[in-house]
């Protein structure tokens, strides 16, 4: 198992990891390769054996503010505080190797080496008892109903402190 810096290469690979992981949650190939270019600090590519598992999308990012899916960002806050994950998805074969935990323990050390104070996401596709899992919290968000909503109705907005 190894989580590696994601290159343009990857991306084919990323988009079809999305489409079979994400099939309800569909985004343009543009979104992946504008995360890769505005921030490749904040992408990873899985491997294991050599095939192509899983990816992790994320970035800074202002706090209790939600890109809206499928969504190009044009570029990201100077103003940033939070860490977002944008997106981490594993193939079935990556579930239960410690390879989500592993990428969540990096994701948390690098928003704190940035110096944010909090690491945000959604959560969708009843993950949000993982989350939970690492330590994050849903917040009730008014503000951000309608954006939630464009992902699922379930969709939670969730923070952790740094």
């Amino acid at each position: 198992m190894l989580w590696r810096p994601l290159t343009q290469a990857d991306l084919p690979a990323v988009i079809e990891i999305a489409r079979q992981v994400h099939p309800d949650f569909p985004e343009d190939d543009a979104v992946f390769a504008e995360r890769l270019a505005l921030y490749p600090d904040g992408t990873q590519f899985l491997e294991i054996d050599g095939v192509a598992s899983g990816y992790l999308l994320s970035h800074p990012w202002r706090y209790m503010q939600v890109p809206p899916l499928n969504a190009l960002l044009g570029s990201l806050p100077a103003d940033a505080d939070t860490y977002y994950v944008h997106d981490l998805a594993l193939m079935p074969k990556a579930r239960g190797t410690g390879a989500a935990a592993a990428i969540v323990g990096s994701i948390l050390r690098h928003g704190r080496a940035r110096g944010l104070p909090t690491t945000s996401l959604v959560a969708v596709n009843g993950s949000v008892p993982f989350w939970h899992k690492h330590g994050f919290r849903a917040i009730k968000a008014p503000a951000l109903e309608d954006t939630l909503s464009s992902y699922e109705d379930s969709a939670r907005f969730m923070v952790k402190p740094a």
